[in-house]
């Protein structure tokens, strides 16, 4: 057996401020403390030898696994099932700790009979860079970083534990319905609040459930697909800020879109593209408090354009703007997938899409949440001009390609959405902006994008200007009704991207070939949000049959707890960095608008 698990073998637990990734045989693979972005602390799913590693597991022969989230939860359960015993291991990260923030909480338990176990912490801090002390104190193990300034975590364990060659290990045998567990806390500097290991443990347990609980309480839905929907949910919560309000892209880094390959971006940030697919999940869910919170995020960036009115594509959780790309190149990579990225290059692209992405979560807030203020106005006014001066440069967009900058079909309709939106709400509010020349030059941008981007003999939409290449990020154009889903030339541009793209329900976002070149080299899967676009697609130009049939097999393209990373490759492993908050939000938004379009039509559950 490879000594890299699947990615999609792995749940996910956090506290709102950093998640864990724990593989179904009981190792915590993936951890960066205290925060989304910083430093990797567990990374054995990037460097199985040298990443870090906290396992806890069974020594039962070759036990088969199983893990399963507590429902409407995001405490994970993990057991091992054999003949001569039966294990679970409960991991979870209490999100409002009295305490000390930022705990893993690991409890294992003997189901029946008497089951052996064995535990390894063994951190690696700073991207596994820095050395690292380690003590046992009276409150239990500390290990420290040596780099300045370095974190320090403390493990606190109800059965006895060793320490050796820097890690803390233990082994041991639990009768049935006996439990053991551990804590692996932050320090900072003073001693354990908590009046007894165990109670701790009992208290926090019960605490997280019905914190999750609640809050799974909160949601409207109560449509087909609940269960894949309110996961996808719990799955964006868990990538929230707790203190910012932002949402991570996904709470990895160096996870390949590839085997082997070069993509292996860092996606711990928070992207403007977002942020409209963001704020219309939440709010179509009910869950108006985090899109209040994500929409001061926003507002924030807006009040730090830059002085001739441009924004970044990409923030820090905490808004800061460098976002520094490096190579860790001591790392591995999973099975070999290198270079390791931390940090972003693509902070520095012009991505014209943004605007229309910001404009439209704008729009949308001030029309189902509250209205936006006249200060966030003014910014948006000078966004507008920026995009009016430039939406015919070319561009990035919304791949992130490394091969140039072309002009992208997706761009040149998303500086169409943000001149739309904007003009929109000018005129829904009352609120003072040049609107004569926003609309002629909202038309103008129209009238470009269907003399320029169309090609008459193939009776499609081209992905660029001079490129016979179909991309599937035309399929957003009826989402974002720049076209109707039923216009002619819409039919036949899906059409096409139906020949050339889509394989049943898996859909590739474009081909690289000699029609289009990204800057790197060819071989990625297929991505699942885009799939769930198709979906969409299909379902707003009222093919529902098709629509439930692919939104149905899509979602038993899931992992075991109902997450997706960025991409499927071969035999559908999931690649990419892992889960994907975009896939998530794609889900929300087709599940909603398929089960809303087949109530109205009196199709049965």
């Amino acid at each position: 057996m490879s000594r890299y698990r699947p990615i999609e073998d792995h749940g996910v637990i956090g506290d709102l401020h950093t998640v864990a990734l724990v593989s179904v045989d009981g190792s915590i693979d993936f951890f960066c403390a205290p925060d989304f972005d910083s430093p990797s602390v567990f990374a054995s799913l990037l460097d199985a030898d040298n990443g870090g590693v906290f396992q806890l597991a069974t020594a039962l022969r070759e036990p088969a696994h199983k893990q399963l989230y507590l429902p409407d939860t995001n405490v994970l359960l993990t057991r091992f099932l054999a003949d001569e015993g039966v294990a679970e291991i409960s991991d979870f990260m209490p999100v409002a700790d009295a305490g000390v923030a930022h705990n893993i909480v690991r409890r294992a338990k003997a189901v029946r009979d008497d089951v052996p176990f064995r535990m390894r912490c063994a951190p690696r801090f700073d991207y596994a860079r820095a050395e690292h002390t380690v003590e046992r104190t009276s409150d239990g193990i500390v290990f420290s970083a040596s780099s300045p300034k370095g974190l320090a975590l403390r493990l606190r364990s109800s059965i006895p534990v060793e320490i050796r060659n820097g890690d803390a290990v233990a082994e041991f045998t639990l009768r049935g319905g006996q439990t053991a567990s551990f804590i692996l806390e932050q320090l900072r500097g003073q001693k354990p609040s908590h009046c007894g290991h165990d109670h701790y443990v009992a208290e926090a347990f019960k605490n997280t459930v019905n914190f999750w609980r609640r809050w799974s309480g909160r949601a409207t839905y109560g449509g087909r697909w609940r269960e894949m929907v309110l996961r996808s949910a719990l799955t964006l919560k868990l990538l929230t800020s707790q203190t910012h309000g932002s949402i991570v892209a996904a709470p990895t880094f160096g996870l390949p879109e590839q085997i082997g390959g070069r993509r292996n971006w860092d996606y711990r940030f928070t992207w403007i593209r977002d942020a409209s697919f963001t704020l219309y999940g939440l709010m179509r869910l009910g869950y108006t408090d985090e899109a209040a919170s994500f929409m001061r995020w926003v507002e924030a960036r807006c009040d730090e354009l830059e002085p001739d009115g441009s924004l970044q594509i990409m923030y820090g959780v905490d808004g800061r703007h460098e976002l520094l790309e490096e190579e860790l190149l001591h790392l591995d990579g999973y099975l070999g997938s290198k270079p390791v990225r931390v940090g972003n290059g693509a902070v520095n692209h012009l991505q014209l899409d943004i605007y229309g992405e910001l404009l439209d979560a704008i729009y949308l807030y001030d029309k189902y949440g509250a209205p936006i203020s006249f200060d966030l106005w003014r910014n948006v006014r000078r966004l507008v001009d920026w995009v009016c001066a430039n939406w015919h440069q070319p561009d990035e967009s919304i791949w992130e390609g490394r091969g140039g900058r072309r002009e992208f079909l997706y761009s040149r309709v998303l500086c169409w959405v943000a001149i739309d939106r904007a003009a929109r709400l000018a005129l829904r509010r009352s609120f003072p902006a040049p609107l004569g020349r926003w609309l002629e030059t909202r038309d103008k941008i129209y009238e470009d994008v269907f003399e320029r981007f169309w090609d008459d003999k193939r009776r499609t939409f081209l992905q660029s200007v001079g490129s016979n290449a179909i991309d599937a990020s035309a399929l957003l154009m009826p989402l974002v009704r720049f076209i109707s889903p039923t216009d002619p030339r819409w039919l036949s541009t899906l059409a096409a991207i139906e020949e050339r793209l889509v394989t049943d329900s898996l859909v590739y976002r474009y081909h690289v070939d000699d029609e289009f070149s990204d800057g790197l080299p060819p071989g990625e899967g297929t991505f699942s949000m885009c799939s769930f676009w198709y979906v969409e697609c299909l379902s707003r130009m009222g093919d529902l049959h098709k629509a439930r049939f692919y939104l149905e097999k899509m979602l038993g393209y899931a992992n075991h707890v109902g997450l997706y990373g960025e991409e499927l490759g071969p035999r559908a492993r999931h690649l990419g960095n892992f889960p994907q908050a975009f896939t998530h939000l794609a889900l929300i938004s087709a599940a909603f608008d398929l089960d809303r379009r087949l109530s109205t039509a009196g199709h049965p559950d």
